[in-house]
């Protein structure tokens, strides 16, 4: 007689009410983005470009075997120029109600999705596990590095620059690695310590670089994991900090430094603006910004802002 006894460690699946197997459902996704790719005349490699996902990842969703979120399969959608509800397997399914759902999200403006997300959370009681983890977001020059050390002195545990990780655990400059490897690899490499950084830390105060946005993966599970705060300025305080620091290269460099940042500083707003919380630092000391964002971390920390 065969043992049908689970085996150590295996999942039961969980099926959905028309019966079909998650499984089947990843499979059908990965034939959506199959097919809206071919209908596009789009390759799996320029879809990786386009979207800022691996290709390797790409891949593994195309087979059914990848999990993506809400957000990767918007980027895809984007990248070839197509609704994302109409990725999601819908057809035959007999959800009235689920197809009304997709709908409305589709119709959405996009500022107003992340607070339909945590309702939906709430709802569920599958709210992320973001433990003590505050992540600080924004671009160079807006006191990350600063309010960031001194944040975890207040609260006792370890301050992380998210650049200084990836150096360490890959023996090279963040310039370097990006020279000899591609700036593509050095998001990989970006993914996989935020991803270490996050296993190993239940209480911890990380700081990104202002290009972590870039890769909707990792910025995804940055969002998902920790608590973060986008730390803003005025552009012209983003060019004096960094210069004051030491950096000349933005104005030695290029005449438009200034343009530059504004229109980088606007192209990422609506990413950054995807934080629980924002700190604008503008005109303010050290000090008093430094007190704001204790008052804005209590609620996450579990610590009174009078600590």
């Amino acid at each position: 007689m065969s043992d049908t006894r689970p085996r150590p460690q295996q999942r039961e699946k969980v099926e959905p009410e028309d019966g079909r197997g998650t499984d089947d459902f990843a499979a059908e996704i990965g034939r959506m983005v199959r097919l809206g790719r071919a209908k596009r005349g789009i390759s799996r490699r320029k879809l990786a470009a386009d979207s800022g996902i691996s290709e390797r990842y790409l891949a593994q969703i195309e087979s059914g075997q990848g999990n993506p979120s809400v957000n990767v399969l918007k980027s895809v959608a984007d990248a070839i120029a197509m609704p994302v509800f109409e990725l999601l397997p819908r057809g035959g399914s007999g959800h009235f109600a689920l197809d009304r759902v997709l709908d409305l999200l589709a119709r959405l403006p996009p500022g107003e999705l992340p607070a339909v997300a945590a309702t939906m959370e709430e709802k569920l009681g599958s709210a992320a596990d973001r433990a003590r983890r505050i992540a600080l977001v924004g671009l160079r020059g807006a006191g990350k590095s600063t309010l960031g050390r001194k944040l975890a002195t207040h609260l006792g545990v370890p301050f992380l620059e998210l650049n200084q990780v990836i150096e360490q655990n890959y023996g090279a400059s963040v310039a370097m690695l990006i020279e000899l490897s591609g700036l593509a690899t050095f998001r990989k490499y970006e993914h996989e310590c935020l991803q270490r950084v996050i296993d190993q830390h239940e209480a911890a105060v990380i700081a990104t670089a202002g290009g972590v946005v870039a890769n909707p993966e990792t910025f995804t599970l940055l969002l998902h994991r920790t608590h973060a705060i986008w730390i803003k300025a005025r552009p012209e305080e983003h060019m004096a900090r960094v210069i004051a620091q030491g950096d000349f290269r933005p104005m030695a460099q290029n005449r438009e430094a200034m343009a530059d940042l504004v229109a980088i500083l606007e192209a990422r707003s609506a990413d950054y603006a995807r934080a629980e919380a924002r700190l604008d630092t503008s005109g303010a000391s050290v000090e008093k910004s430094f007190a704001e964002l204790i008052r804005i971390v209590a609620p996450y920390t579990g610590l009174g802002s009078d600590r």
